[in-house]
């Protein structure tokens, strides 16, 4: 940066910060050693960037798109070092067969395909290691590269977050916790055919080491081609398990991307993976959020700005015009919510209406605040749920949902 800002000013023309760090060659060069950090900075580039209004400015997402880039994988050799530590020297006997490349990624570790000594096949998600001594420095290191780039609003404060990435990562290293959460949703939704969660085989698993059944399904970004009425029905289903979530099991996994659903078309089961990221909702947390919920779809903006309040969004000494635009954004994306008959995710116009009053709000930089860390994964949730939604052209009717708000 230094070197191209003194060439453009040697050159007379006008050195702007961001479109010298902005350069592919640099974008390039930091995505390629940030993949060396693995999940911190995965990890932090994720909360930045999780407000469901998109706030931050586009430079700056652009980074935190490649903050987000998938970990390099672990050296065959690291690999068989990482399952002898967790399962001692005889670890091959434990399985039939086990396969040392990847098949999937998680932000601290890597999936393998295996299979059991009775030929259950398995998913085992396998630990970068020492990563959890890392978390501290290595999160530091990319707050500061993210400090340094001059693109952070002033008004926003970045220290609860890089303290809740480190809190994050450091519980997503504890695999049997992980474990633990797969027993609580699998328990809490034991009646319930849509979904299909892996059972844990804790003979296989440690800390560092989750083994899983793996079970079989077809990618969600693929079902596009199912008919209209299946993915009505997977959309239904992932929206309601949002509020099953929120209001009933006080458990909520925080990462609704692609790659954590998968829909088998024999079984009809959406299966749900990955629940490193789950947070546990506080009673006072969804009590807010079902008063929220309430008063924006009886339209009621006072409510809706006192319930915001109860729940810690705003600042005292927000502007009341600045804190109306929030709620009316609020009220925009409860849309669906108020929509008497299924809303049609693909054909309305939600999501750029969003984007246009979240561009308005970013106009005010100077305004901004850091919203509650738990009010951030709930809004990426359901943000993630209507992308998934709109991607897979669903028409969803959600007003049945209104009885887990009462």
């Amino acid at each position: 940066m230094l070197v191209e800002g003194a060439k453009q000013a040697l050159q007379g023309q006008p050195v702007k910060h961001s479109d010298l760090l902005l350069q592919n060659k640099n974008i390039h060069a930091v995505a390629e050693k940030l993949s060396h950090l693995r999940g911190a900075a995965m990890k932090l580039g994720q909360l930045l960037s999780m407000d469901a209004g998109d706030l931050l400015p586009p430079e700056l997402a652009l980074l935190l798109t490649h903050l987000r880039a998938d970990a390099m994988p672990m050296p065959h050799k690291q690999l068989v070092g990482v399952l002898k530590q967790e399962l001692g020297q005889d670890w091959l006997d434990m399985f039939s067969h086990i396969e040392l490349k990847s098949f999937a990624q998680a932000s601290i570790g890597q999936v393998h395909r295996a299979t059991a000594e009775d030929g259950q096949p398995l998913a085992i998600k396998i630990q970068y290691p020492g990563v959890a001594k890392s978390i501290q420095s290595d999160v530091d290191n990319v707050a500061s590269l993210i400090k340094m780039s001059g693109l952070l609003p002033k008004r926003i404060n970045i220290a609860p977050l890089i303290a809740e990435a480190k809190s994050q990562l450091l519980a997503e290293t504890n695999y049997q916790q992980e474990a633990d959460y797969l027993k609580q949703f699998s328990d809490g939704l034991i009646e319930d055919t849509r979904f299909k969660i892996p059972k844990v085989y804790p003979s296989l698993s440690s800390r560092h080491l989750l083994a899983m059944e793996f079970v079989s399904g077809e990618p969600l970004a693929e079902s596009l081609a199912l008919p209209q009425s299946v993915r009505n029905d997977i959309m239904t289903a992932l929206i309601e398990l949002f509020f099953i979530e929120m209001f009933e099991l006080k458990l909520i996994q925080t990462d609704p991307n692609f790659a954590n659903y998968l829909y088998n078309k024999d079984t009809h089961h959406i299966v749900l993976l990955d629940f490193g990221a789950t947070r546990v909702v506080s009673d006072t947390i969804s009590s807010g959020y079902k008063t929220l919920l309430l008063a924006a779809i009886d339209q009621n903006s006072a409510a809706v700005k006192q319930a915001a309040c109860d729940i810690g969004y705003f600042d005292t000494d927000i502007a009341p015009d600045y804190c109306d635009a929030v709620i009316e954004l609020f009220l925009l994306a409860t849309t669906p919510l108020r929509c008497d008959g299924p809303f049609d995710f693909a054909d309305s116009q939600l999501s750029k209406e969003i984007s246009e009053k979240a561009l308005a709000l970013n106009s005010r930089s100077d305004e901004w605040h850091t919203p509650p860390v738990d009010a951030l994964f709930i809004h990426r949730k359901l943000a993630g749920l209507y992308l998934i939604a709109a991607k897979l052209r669903a028409k969803v009717d959600l007003t049945a949902l209104q009885k887990y708000l009462k």
